[in-house]
C-alpha cells in the first residue's frame, strides 16, 4: 500500500498549485476597484526523486495545463483586500519502474480549483485609483489564505488522479519592501490537508502531514508593469499515510527561477516565468515554464 500512497501523490502534486509555486509581488500595493482576468498555460517536465529505501526508480513526468482566473481588489476594514479564483485543466504522462515492472499512466481533465483571499495589513490602506497614484510606496505586511477545493477529476479505482478528493488550506504571511525601482518580497506559509476518505482501491483513508513553504523574490521595475524578478523557494514535509501505515512521500526541495512581466497597451500585460530544482532530496525535480496574459480594468 505504500506504493499506492507514493505514486498517488505525484501527478496531483504537479498539476495543482502547491508548495512549488513562486509568485512575485503577491502583496504589492494596488488600488481598490481593480478587476483582472488571467489566461495561463504551463509545462512541467522532469523526474521524481523517491527515498532510496523505496524500490521506485526512473520516474519521469511530463505535465501540461491551462487555467483561467479572475480576481478583484476591495476595501476590508479600511485595508486593501484581494480575492481570486483559478480553474485549471491538466494533462500528463507519468512513467517509471516499480521494482522491475515498468509503469505508464496518462491523464487529462479538470484539476482542483484554487481560491485565495489576501489582505495588506500594513502599508497599503484601501484607496481609490486617484489616491493610489499619489501615495508614496511603503513596506507592506500582508496575510492570505489559499484554498484548494476537491473539484478535479477523481476515480477511487485509479491509483493516480488529477483531483486529490480532499481540501487543502495554506495560511501565509508576507512582507514586501520597496526601495526605488527595487522590491524585495518574502512569504512564509504552511499547507494543511484534510483526509482523502476514499483512496485507492476505494474506501481507504489517506492523510498527509503539513508542508512548510518559504519563498523570496527580488524584482526590478523598469517602468509600470515592465519588471523582472528573480525567485526562490524552499519547502519540506508532506509525509502521507494510508490507513495509519508507514509515512512515505515526504518532500524536501528548493528551487530557483525568474519572472518577466511585459506591458501590452494600457490595460494588458504578458508574463513568462521559468524555474528548476536546485536541491531535490525527495519529491518532484521539475523544470517549469509558464506564460500568462492579463486584462485589467477599474471601476469608475
Amino acid at each position: 500500500m505504500w506504493c499506492a500512497c507514493v505514486f498517488g501523490s505525484v501527478l496531483t502534486a504537479a498539476t495543482a498549485v502547491s508548495a512549488q509555486e513562486m509568485e512575485p509581488k503577491a502583496y504589492s500595493a494596488s488600488p481598490v476597484g481593480a478587476t483582472f482576468l488571467v489566461l495561463g498555460a504551463s509545462r512541467n517536465t522532469g523526474s521524481v526523486v523517491f527515498d532510496p529505501t523505496l524500490p521506485i526508480t526512473d520516474v519521469d513526468a511530463r505535465i501540461g495545463g491551462v487555467a483561467v482566473g479572475v480576481g478583484t481588489t476591495f476595501g476590508l476594514f479600511g485595508k486593501l483586500a484581494l480575492a481570486s479564483a483559478v480553474l485549471p485543466i491538466a494533462w500528463g504522462e507519468l512513467t517509471g519502474l516499480v521494482g522491475e515492472d515498468a509503469r505508464r499512466i496518462t491523464r487529462q481533465g479538470l484539476a482542483d480549483s484554487r481560491y485565495r483571499l489576501s489582505v495588506n495589513l500594513l502599508g497599503n490602506d484601501a484607496m481609490r485609483l486617484r489616491e493610489y497614484v499619489k501615495a508614496p510606496r511603503r513596506t507592506i505586511v500582508g496575510t492570505s489564505v489559499t484554498v484548494l477545493a476537491p473539484t478535479g477529476e477523481y476515480d477511487r479505482t485509479r491509483l493516480i488522479n488529477l483531483g486529490n478528493h480532499r481540501w487543502a488550506f495554506k495560511p501565509e504571511v508576507g512582507v514586501a519592501v520597496p526601495k526605488g525601482p527595487w522590491d524585495v518580497d518574502a512569504y512564509l506559509g504552511v499547507w494543511f490537508f484534510t483526509a482523502n476518505d476514499d483512496f485507492y482501491p476505494g474506501g481507504l483513508e489517506r492523510t498527509q502531514d503539513p508542508v512548510v513553504a518559504l519563498q523570496g523574490h527580488v524584482s526590478y521595475t523598469f517602468k509600470p508593469r515592465l519588471w523582472l524578478a528573480f525567485d526562490g523557494t524552499w519547502y519540506s514535509g508532506g509525509s502521507a499515510q494510508v490507513e495509519g501505515g508507514e509515512p512515505v512521500g515526504a518532500v524536501s526541495n528548493s528551487r530557483l527561477g525568474a519572472t518577466l512581466s511585459l506591458p501590452v497597451g494600457t490595460r494588458q500585460s504578458f508574463k513568462i516565468s521559468y524555474s528548476a530544482g536546485v536541491v531535490v532530496r525527495t519529491g518532484t525535480d521539475f523544470r517549469t515554464i509558464a506564460v500568462g496574459y492579463q486584462w485589467l480594468w477599474f471601476k469608475p
